[in-house]
């Protein structure tokens, strides 16, 4: 069935009333991205049940097993260009509509095809954005959708748009940021996502409102950026997104009291809905950050996580399943059944469900073509 045909397949329902199991259940799906061990799949393998049997809506790559300790290359989902084509072209066939299949690959450090799998060099933000140079920027951001394209990568979670700072542990330590220069990083970013459109790949505009400015790791606990965000931040989201340049958003794992003072960003309806969607008029894909990362998990349960996320407006749920804590093949399943019972408890919404499978349908609906 065409992905937009499916879109009227849904019968219309009353605000409060509910769907069939089934369809809530493919609905919940939808909404979530998560990883898998292996860089290779069958009949058996985890990674088919969540596509074959659970209709996962998208699927994130990883090539380094962090469950384990080892923290060595190739331990997880790519080991070379010939296996990653094969493993995404199974992926795909296990589905019944377009997958996403995403990976982050900015360049510099956080680079998921590295040129030990057989893949070309990258090179990081910052070196880009102190060229500042149209057919620089573009040159690397077409290497890299190119071989995302040729691999079967159709989602790339980047550009970075944060603001650099030399000592931001997360970003700035690891030159993940263009520059300090908002219309730098505007550019920059605008022609990296123009190449990847050219090639057919889709792209993640990260990490909104902006974590720039952070001197902690949200892989680590909470971040509180009220004392170091400025207003600025917002400028190359803003830009880009009048642009018609940005097709997904992803959030923040940050607090700041002056945009909310009760949630940080990933779960805050002031940041998402209020911010991103009213004031800065964006209707497209909205992607939460790892669920699973301590700047939600030493705060909130993983069910209030969720349900204040969904209820914020995030349309796609990351959970990589990549973390030291270790993997748990039925998570996926369980984060359905969560996201079920948050329904029918009344803590969220249906409409809330319904209007980000919609989202994620037309976004899906690109990929088709």
């Amino acid at each position: 069935m065409p992905v937009l045909a499916m879109l009227a397949f849904f019968p219309l329902l009353a605000q409060n009333e509910l769907p069939s199991d089934s369809v809530l259940r493919r609905e919940a799906a939808r909404m979530l991205m998560v990883g898998f061990r292996g860089d290779k799949i069958d009949d058996n393998s985890d990674a088919a049940r969540y596509v074959r049997d659970l209709h996962v809506g998208s699927i994130v790559l990883f090539d380094v097993d962090l469950t384990t300790g080892s923290r060595k290359a190739g331990t997880r989902n790519i080991t070379s260009k010939r296996q990653l084509i094969k493993l995404t072209t199974d992926l795909q066939n296990y589905a019944d509509e377009p997958l996403i299949i995403a990976a982050d690959q900015e360049g510099g450090m956080v680079c998921r095809l590295k040129t030990k799998y057989g893949f070309q060099p990258t090179v990081n933000a910052l070196y880009l954005g102190t060229q500042d140079n149209r057919d620089t920027t573009l040159y690397y951001g077409m290497r890299i959708a190119q071989e995302l394209k040729e691999c079967g990568v159709n989602l790339n979670l980047a550009p970075v748009l944060d603001i650099h700072r030399d000592d931001g542990p997360h970003l700035g330590h690891f030159k993940r940021c263009f520059s300090t220069d908002v219309d730098v990083i505007t550019r920059n970013a605008g022609w990296f996502l123009d190449a990847h459109y050219k090639h057919g790949v889709l792209c993640a505009v990260k990490h909104f409102p902006g974590h720039g400015s952070a001197l902690g790791d949200s892989h680590e606990g909470m971040v509180d950026v009220t004392s170091t965000w400025a207003p600025r931040e917002l400028v190359p989201f803003e830009q880009l997104i009048a642009q018609n340049k940005v097709d997904m958003v992803m959030t923040a794992h940050i607090y700041n009291r002056r945009l909310d003072p009760d949630y940080p960003a990933t779960l805050s309806r002031k940041i998402i809905t209020e911010l991103l969607r009213d004031n800065l008029h964006y209707d497209g894909v909205v992607i939460t950050d790892d669920l699973y990362m301590e700047g939600i998990l030493s705060q909130y349960s993983i069910p209030d996580a969720i349900a204040l996320a969904i209820n914020a407006g995030a349309d796609i749920l990351l959970v990589g399943n990549n973390i030291d804590t270790g993997f748990e093949p039925d998570r996926p399943f369980q984060l359905v059944d969560i996201i079920v019972d948050l329904v029918k408890s009344g803590k969220v919404p249906y409409s809330r469900i319904h209007e980000s499978s919609e989202r994620i349908l037309r976004l899906k609906n690109r990929l088709a073509r």
